[in-house]
């Protein structure tokens, strides 16, 4: 294990913004159990698609959605607060 000074772009929480040495732009660190959560979510989407449920499937994935669209809300509204442009 390496240890490193990181700049932090937001309050730790769950879905910290955050940029590693020698990066451009910062990322963003998910905790495990997120992410675990966040494999769990596309999960259920593929599995309703494979059962053939479509409205399952779509439900799913506009929850999955709305979620990640908070995440790149809360991304971009860091970087905006520090005068940094987006990557994309």
């Amino acid at each position: 294990m390496e240890r490193v000074d990181v700049e932090l772009f937001t309050d730790g929480g769950n879905d910290a913004v955050v940029r590693l040495p020698g990066r451009r732009f910062p990322g963003v660190l998910i905790q495990g159990d997120s992410l675990h959560i966040l494999r769990s979510d596309v999960a259920e989407v593929v599995e309703a698609c494979g059962r053939g449920d479509l409205a399952d499937a779509g439900e799913s994935a506009e929850l999955l959605l709305a979620g990640l669209d908070a995440l790149l809300a809360r991304y971009s509204t860091a970087l905006e607060n520090h005068g940094m442009k987006r990557p994309y």
